[in-house]
């Protein structure tokens, strides 16, 4: 009776391990510091990705398919500073294929998160996030490029933002350090250090 005790006990304490790291696998938690500046993450043809639970390969991997893929838990796809994309677990939202959305306040402090979730998020554009990604076609898993299926970014007014403006955008990102600021910042550290 002792020998069976003591084989139940291991298989539950197994099951529990694998159950657990099953588990810790397959979720991210996504919260404003999540969120950097653009260059810091690695881009891909005029957008950025990264990874938040350490997977950039395979998110790389699938940004850089020419047939499409489907991008790993933890994935962040950001065109503009202020839009985002987040692969959460399985199970998420299978409408939004796990996706969600967020809309940033960005400064030089860092990232706020203004709103987040599946179909509520609107961006500075006046464009509903999902209501774009959700046109991209299926093998793209929701990402918008020029030939994946998606309306082009409109501004109210009408006006089509070009790659060129979307590029400017995009170095305007607020939490980006220059180089001539990291300059100064390492000048007034040798100053206060003497």
């Amino acid at each position: 009776m002792h020998a069976t005790k003591k084989i139940i006990f291991t298989s539950i304490t197994l099951i529990a391990i694998l159950l657990g790291k099953v588990s810790y696998a397959q979720t991210v938690e996504v919260n404003k510091d999540s969120f950097k500046c653009l260059t810091d993450m690695s881009a891909v043809r005029g957008f950025f990705v990264d990874n938040l639970n350490g997977d950039l390969q395979s998110t790389l991997a699938a940004a850089q398919s020419t047939n499409g893929a489907v991008y790993p838990v933890g994935s962040v796809v950001q065109l503009v500073p202020t839009e985002v994309m987040v692969k959460r677990e399985k199970g998420y939202n299978a409408v939004t294929k796990d996706w969600e959305f967020f809309e940033l306040d960005v400064s030089d402090k860092g990232s706020e998160i203004k709103v987040r979730g599946a179909f509520e998020v609107v961006n500075k554009f006046g464009g509903n996030c999902f209501g774009c990604h959700i046109k991209a076609k299926p093998q793209w898993d929701m990402i918008c490029e020029q030939d994946h299926g998606c309306d082009p970014i409109t501004l109210p007014n009408g006006m089509v933002l070009s790659q060129a403006m979307i590029k400017g955008v995009q170095k305007a990102d607020p939490r980006c350090v220059t180089v001539a600021q990291q300059q100064v910042h390492n000048a007034i550290e040798q100053v206060a250090a003497n």
